[in-house]
């Protein structure tokens, strides 16, 4: 599985993908993680890639252009080059080329892979448990972290979905990338280990939640007070732990 991540802060996610399951995953070869710089596709020399909105309003909103060509060295490295010649053998304008050229490449090779490209967006649709277990059967999946007030509208034509991590609004993309990305890595098979490790969590099956669970000590006093683990846990008797946690999963 690889994963591109979209972003101006292409080193801010990497304390987190360097630790735990992410960096095992990565280790294994289960995973990679790729960051791209949007700034090195940016419109002039001064590394731009968000202007104002127009009609007014507050603050900047990504361009479309830096998007789709960093999408484009991703997803059409070979066009992207041929495009590069072209610029520098015509007078045609960049826009020209951006609009025609290189949005059909993109938009034509999208869809040949076993890919998903998606946006990070609080206007999207909710990530689920089940959009997780479709996801970890893709081979690729690229992610575009908008910040400040979200990316042109235009952006929209060259992606595959549009995703929300709840009704709540985040300063960056790049978080709500990392919490896709945590959950479908440990979904890939041998990034944990043992497939009885997700079989029986929360929302393994659609609407239920996990059971409770207890390790040592089987008593914890705290202000004269214990706090016990269920005598049904240490009994030994699998069918009665089974009817035990299967009462205690909810939904």
């Amino acid at each position: 599985m690889n994963f591109h991540l979209l972003t101006i802060f292409p080193d801010i996610l990497q304390s987190y993908t360097d630790k735990g399951m992410i960096r095992i995953a990565q280790e294994k070869k289960l995973i990679e993680i790729k960051y791209h710089d949007l700034r090195d596709f940016a419109v002039d020399k001064h590394g731009t890639v968000d202007d104002r909105p127009f009609g007014g309003g507050v603050g900047q909103v990504f361009m479309v252009e830096p998007i789709v060509k960093t999408l484009d060295k991703i997803i059409n490295p070979s066009i992207l080059a041929k495009l590069s010649q072209a610029l520098s053998s015509t007078t045609l304008s960049r826009t020209f080329l951006t609009a025609g050229a290189l949005a059909k490449a993109v938009v034509r090779n999208r869809d040949k892979h076993n890919r998903k490209i998606i946006l990070l967006s609080a206007k999207g649709k909710k990530w689920t448990q089940s959009l997780a277990r479709e996801y970890a059967t893709l081979d690729e999946v690229v992610f575009i972290c908008p910040r400040y007030e979200g990316v042109d509208e235009r952006v929209k034509e060259f992606i595959d979905e549009e995703i929300s991590l709840g009704d709540f609004v985040l300063t960056g993309g790049e978080l709500g990338a990392a919490v896709i990305m945590d959950s479908i890595t440990r979904l890939i098979p041998g990034v944990l280990g043992k497939e009885e490790s997700f079989l029986d969590e929360s929302h393994s099956t659609e609407g239920y939640l996990e059971y409770p669970q207890y390790t040592r000590p089987e008593v914890f006093t705290y202000e004269g007070k214990e706090y016990k683990v269920p005598d049904v846990l240490l009994s030994g008797h699998h069918a009665q732990i089974k009817d035990w946690r299967d009462q205690h999963s909810t939904k």
